[in-house]
């Protein structure tokens, strides 16, 4: 089956990495990106959506309907964010894409990029925040969803955008070492796409989960 992808995120670290693995697979047909500015990439399969608000989606919804999975992958730092702050763009932007992308493609796989360490019960917020979407996102009757949690990941080639940048070799070495914590963006990418085709072990997915389903 033809896999036809939405990714939000594509000018972050984690969206692009995704974006361009997917580009790259036989069996998708079609990717359609969307954020608040151009993602720097072209490619015959990649089309692009530039919202200004993700808050108000009502311009575009129609552009939702016929696809096969969403990879959430849009995200900001907590640092130097309150917790309302927070909650709001990560916990009710997330909830409004998804409820609104169920209207129009309710059979579609979604899958939230969420971290390492997250837990609604965490200490936390970030980790709390994060863990309370990650249960809520996990109770919307989309054909299926899963919540990824990701440590540290290493870029894919090609890619712009690196987080990790100035410890990306450090990390490459350590990664025999921390098997629980490291993994690359093209597994993080290729877990996802075999969840949309074939579904996941369990709903929510540490690095070893995600190196395992990545294979």
């Amino acid at each position: 089956m033809s896999q036809r992808i939405i990714i939000t995120g594509a000018t972050g670290m984690v969206g692009e990495g995704v974006l361009l693995t997917c580009l790259a697979q036989p069996d998708v047909e079609a990717v359609l990106s969307i954020s608040r500015k151009p993602s720097g990439h072209t490619h015959p399969k990649l089309r692009e959506l530039l919202v200004k608000d993700f808050f108000d989606l009502s311009g575009i919804e129609s552009e939702l309907a016929g696809y096969t999975a969403c990879f959430f992958c849009a995200g900001i730092s907590s640092v130097g964010m309150k917790e309302a702050e927070y909650t709001h763009i990560t916990h009710d932007l997330t909830l409004y894409f998804a409820r609104t992308l169920l209207r129009y493609s309710p059979q579609a796989t979604f899958v939230y990029v969420s971290g390492s360490g997250t837990s609604a019960d965490s200490r936390q917020m970030w980790a709390r925040v994060k863990g309370h979407t990650e249960n809520e996102l996990l109770a919307l009757p989309f054909g299926r969803v899963a919540a990824f949690r990701p440590g540290v990941m290493l870029p894919v080639p090609g890619q712009r955008h690196d987080s990790y940048r100035a410890i990306t070799w450090l990390a490459k070495w350590l990664r025999p070492a921390l098997p629980r914590f490291i993994c690359t963006m093209r597994e993080v990418a290729l877990a996802m796409l075999n969840t949309a085709r074939h579904g996941a072990p369990k709903p929510v997915l540490e690095v070893p989960d995600i190196v395992q389903l990545a294979r």
